[in-house]
């Protein structure tokens, strides 16, 4: 029998009942749909956080000070100043391929401007820090070398803060009171948008790092440093390079802890996105299960078929269709309620993503690759699961079939 006449007896048979081929399809519907939507919501969120660490800066490595530990609770790397102005100057001065270095001095300020008053984050940087973490200056210039040297009272101050402040006067030229003390407005930065903590990157004042410790913490070490290396092939050797340094500079003996975290951005974003990447597998198993159960239902509904279409299959026997005919039938009827099925379940399954995307604000990838793996999926299923109907169906005894009421 040619395969376009048993494709057209599959579909023939398939249109005989509707109802009953609509519902054993829902559940691969329903499987490849929730497969397709979970892992985009999965690659979403995945994205989201490298485009977070992306926003770092390229070539970054963080360099974070000791731990603290008080009554047995562990503050983590950074909560210890052990980073001190001799370790920034050593590393600027001492390691190859740096092409830039930044501490970070944070705090929490009261800021005044005219007749507003907000509360804000004020970090203390270095005049690189804008390159490192590839964030202009839209409007005015960056503070200078000289600014840092002689602890100037000049900040750049980020769009959210400048809105909230300023409204739409240009910030530039405008005083802005931190704890009291006068800061220039000596430019404004591009607008960042949300971290991936949820936090408003450009509700931020940026101070030089000296007028930071010497005017408002009063600090004289650092939590962390950023150091920028020339290009990606020098990190692991400007990595290795820093550690060497700082256990030399805080004469640290072989077997002993160290005092300082030096990590990658490499690393900082495998870490960061580790958790997504768990949770879009875990999200793709759970869905994957409803593939199973539809095909456990095709395989249900297709051996209710033979049983319904013995005297059939029994008359085609006698008229000489052969047990691979018999099998082939029933095989593609299997495979046809998968491909359809898959094909609907495709078009919901990228309609949920966009609207999730669309309704809740998430942000949602839809990979080809999920697509294709999904649609795959369900063909496999349909074979695997209608292999057993269509050999039962191949195997009656045409006499038997015939005889049968």
């Amino acid at each position: 029998m040619m395969i376009f006449a048993i494709l057209k007896i599959a579909l023939r048979a398939l249109r005989r009942n509707a109802l009953r081929t609509i519902l054993t399809m829902l559940g691969i519907i329903i499987g490849v749909g929730a497969v397709i939507a979970m892992v985009s919501i999965g690659n979403g969120a995945k994205a989201q956080v490298e485009a977070q660490i992306a926003s770092l800066g390229r070539n970054v490595i963080l360099v974070l000070s000791g731990n603290v530990s008080r009554g047995g609770f562990s503050f983590g790397f950074g909560s210890a100043g052990t980073l001190t102005q001799g370790d920034y100057d050593a590393i600027r001065r001492e390691i190859g391929g740096v092409a830039g270095a930044s501490p970070e001095v944070r705090s929490s300020a009261q800021l005044a401007a005219g007749n507003q008053n907000i509360n804000t984050q004020v970090m203390g940087v270095g005049v690189d820090y804008v390159e490192i973490r590839s964030w202009p200056v839209v409007n005015g210039d960056n503070f200078t070398e000289q600014d840092v040297r002689t602890a100037n009272k000049v900040a750049l101050i980020g769009s959210t803060t400048s809105q909230t402040l300023f409204g739409d006067i240009d910030p530039v030229g405008q005083i802005v009171r931190v704890r009291n003390v006068p800061f220039t407005i000596v430019g404004l930065l591009a607008s960042q948008g949300m971290n991936m903590m949820g936090s408003d990157q450009d509700d931020i004042l940026l101070v030089p790092y000296t007028s930071a410790m010497k005017r408002l913490s009063g600090g004289t070490s650092f939590r962390s440093l950023n150091v920028q290396a020339e290009n990606a092939k020098r990190i692991s050797e400007v990595q290795e390079q820093i550690s060497n340094l700082l256990r030399q500079r805080h004469r640290i003996v072989e077997g002993r802890d160290d005092d300082f975290l030096v990590r990658t951005q490499q690393e900082i974003s495998e870490m960061a996105t580790s958790t997504s990447v768990i949770m879009t597998w875990l999200l793709g198993v759970i869905a994957s299960v409803s593939l199973l159960v539809g095909g456990i239902g095709i395989m249900n509904i297709m051996l209710v078929s033979v049983t319904e279409r013995t005297r059939e299959i029994g008359i085609r026997m006698a008229v000489g269709a052969r047990g691979d005919d018999i099998m082939m039938q029933f095989l593609i009827e299997a495979v046809l309620l998968s491909i359809v099925g898959g094909l609907i379940g495709i078009a919901i399954g990228v309609g949920s993503s966009r609207l999730v995307s669309m309704q809740m604000g998430w942000v949602t990838l839809v990979s080809p690759e999920s697509i294709i793996g999904a649609f795959l999926f369900s063909a496999v299923i349909g074979v695997f699961f209608g292999f057993y109907p269509a050999r039962k169906a191949a195997q009656l005894d045409p006499i038997e079939a015939l005889r049968y009421e």
